[in-house]
């Protein structure tokens, strides 16, 4: 199939924001959640093909995986000279607007796409369509700030009526009761979701409807869909908001808690005992995932209400969204090389030492061969 060509499409302001906007990500980011050692980007870096990659690639979408990207962009800009990576962490919402707009080269999302946005994306994807590429796995940690507690227990039917606005206080009994012999305050709880559409709030969604649907009587959508609580922007907004209100909670992706020493729920699935959020036991849970997207696509179907020992549920998957034909002839091979490295056993271990979880092995081949055939 031939490259898309060229076109004069007007440059919308979402287009124009996009290139604007984005940030180029280095090893000084103002915002770097994680700190690797110089030894680690050389040796990451050592085995990076650059192969056609040139100029410069605009990405976007996703914040979950904001501090993979920067260590991906770090590593992988080290390596190939000249070449300039772009990713705009914004929300999973955005970056498929960004992508079926054909502003980006990628985008990042945490859900896959739906099929009226795959319908969407063959007016840019010319030769084919966009496609779901599993490439960041990890869980989503539910962050809490309650002096004086340092351990706290929650099942899904406590966390929905938290989130529901149905349970206050950090003493009322339903938290008491998973938490014996720990004193708990009499202080209202502050709870902190998503102001705009995301994934990691469509993920959260997806749990709760799947293990407590009595106390979460929504459909899982990217928007935020229970009344109450308090709006913050992106999952750092929501860290940096647990992070300084007393008798908060809030979910966002691990690496924020880990940098900013915010604690974590520990969640009661039925197991033997509750399970922390830690990459590993993320990965016990993405490891049961089953591909259910069709052809190239490898769109993952989680299983949220897993009971087995050591499996955190609560974890989301985001995905690099790509056309699988009909790229863009002067950022084809810059996303080819450039993925192609994320995908990379070097690139993959990036993400553990990030607070993250690589892509079960598995499934990352086909990820692998897919991105190779990117056309």
């Amino acid at each position: 199939m031939k490259l898309q060509r060229k076109n004069g499409l007007r440059a919308t302001a979402l287009g124009a924001l996009a290139v604007s906007g984005a940030l180029v990500l280095t090893a000084c980011g103002s915002d770097d959640n994680t700190k690797p050692g110089s030894g680690e980007t050389s040796k990451a870096s050592s085995n990076i093909k650059c192969d056609d990659a040139k100029g410069k690639l605009l990405a976007s979408g996703s914040s979950a995986q904001k501090n993979a990207m920067d260590l991906w962009v770090k590593n992988y800009m080290a390596a190939c000279t000249g070449v300039e990576v772009n990713y705009k962490a914004s929300s999973s919402g955005e970056g498929i607007v960004a992508f079926n707009q054909g502003t980006v080269g990628f985008a990042g999302s945490d859900s896959a796409l739906k099929p009226e946005e795959v319908e969407e994306s063959k007016k840019i994807c010319k030769t084919g369509q966009g496609i779901n590429l599993p490439m960041v796995g990890g869980p989503i940690a539910i962050g809490y700030n309650v002096p004086g507690v340092d351990k706290l227990n929650l099942d899904a039917a406590t966390l929905a009526k938290i989130f529901n606005n149905k349970i206050k206080k950090w003493n009322d009994p339903a938290i008491a009761a998973l938490n014996e012999g720990t004193k708990l305050p009499d202080t209202a709880i502050q709870a902190f979701h998503r102001s705009e559409d995301s994934g990691t709030t469509q993920n959260l969604g997806k749990y709760l409807a799947a293990t407590a649907a009595k106390d979460w009587p929504y459909e899982p959508e990217k928007k935020w869909p229970a009344p109450g609580g308090q709006a913050a922007s992106g999952s750092a907004g929501v860290a940096a908001q647990v992070k300084q209100a007393e008798g908060s909670i809030g979910y966002f992706e691990l690496s924020y808690a880990t940098s900013q020493s915010i604690p974590t729920v520990n969640i009661a699935t039925g197991a033997a005992a509750p399970v922390e959020a830690t990459s590993e036991n993320a990965s016990k849970a993405i490891a049961a995932a089953k591909v259910k997207g069709t052809g190239k696509d490898l769109a993952l179907d989680l299983d949220y209400a897993t009971k087995a020992d050591g499996a955190y549920p609560i974890v989301l998957v985001t995905y690099e969204v790509v056309c699988d034909s009909g790229n863009k002839a002067d950022t084809l091979g810059t996303v080819k090389s450039f993925l192609t490295y994320t995908a990379s056993d070097e690139g993959q271990k990036v993400l553990t030492e990030a607070g993250y979880a690589p892509i079960p092995a598995e499934i990352n081949a086909k990820v692998r061969e897919t991105v190779a055939g990117l056309k």
